[in-house]
């Protein structure tokens, strides 16, 4: 089962992430790009958790998020087309001496079918570089967005 574990430096506080990263609304797409408008929706929210479907290039997954703890946010993936067991996101936050924040993501994704085990497979080969520059696109966009 691949893991890819990244890391990022950014400018943005832990609080700003979070606000980023459970913002389901127009323009999620520009935060992350794996996350298309007309593939997104919304089941449940509440102040600290969201039940989500979202995806992109056929490729989808209905998360559960929990926010709950704003230094560590847990998206677990409840159903998809090509991920299951264990499968989910990890961030964690780690405030720096001189006021960034390091974001520390954990990506778990265990295919449930040939699809999903293929893809998992390329991703274990190329996670860290693929993964890594949509995280770097992320932390750019939530940056400017703080501004």
């Amino acid at each position: 089962m691949p893991s890819v574990t990244l890391t990022q430096q950014t400018t943005a506080t832990p609080e700003e992430f979070v606000a980023g990263l459970t913002d389901f609304g127009p323009g999620r797409a520009d935060l992350f790009p794996n996350s298309a408008e007309a593939d997104l929706r919304v089941h449940d929210r509440g102040d600290t958790f969201a039940d989500v479907t979202e995806g992109s290039g056929g490729i989808w997954e209905r998360l559960h998020y929990d926010w709950s703890d704003l230094g560590r946010v847990v998206l677990r993936t409840v159903d998809s087309n090509v991920w299951g067991g264990r499968s989910g996101h990890t961030y964690t936050f780690t405030k720096q001496a001189d006021g960034t924040t390091l974001v520390h993501a954990e990506v778990v994704r265990e295919g449930k079918n040939f699809k999903g085990k293929l893809l998992g497979l390329s991703l274990g080969l190329l996670g860290k570089k693929v993964l890594g520059g949509a995280l770097e696109k992320t932390v750019r966009a939530i940056e400017s967005r703080s501004r």
